[in-house]
């Protein structure tokens, strides 16, 4: 099997790694059905799915220098140009960020400010 090949392959297994570490904590428990399918209907620049109601954290969020930051497990990460979401509109009113732990690095996926209605 060629370079290529096995990079085609290693990709979509990366994402269904990456969504299979989804955990529902609860923290959207009394969220109403409208705002569930939002949730589940965001998607990143790119076309992929944010993944689902269970990924999304509601968190505080800074502009430095033009680029937002977001603090997740008490470090500061800055989310990338490509993670923000700005044609969602955002029915929380508040900043929503979707990030996994990939192998003690944060991979920010997708990030709705609170300003983006």
């Amino acid at each position: 099997m060629g370079l290529l090949s096995r990079r085609a392959l290693l990709v979509p297994m990366l994402l269904v790694a990456a969504t299979a570490q989804a955990v529902d904590r609860g923290q959207f428990e009394d969220v109403p059905e409208d705002i569930r399918n939002w949730f589940k209907g965001v998607t990143s620049q790119t076309g992929v799915p944010c993944c689902d109601i269970a990924d999304g954290h509601r968190t505080d969020y800074e502009v430095r220098a033009g680029a937002y930051w977001v603090p997740v497990n008490g470090a500061w990460w800055r989310v990338p140009d490509q993670a923000v979401i700005r044609n969602a509109g955002n029915p929380l009113g508040e900043a929503i960020v979707w990030y996994v732990n990939f192998r003690g690095s944060i991979e920010i996926r997708c990030f709705v400010p609170a300003d983006t209605t």
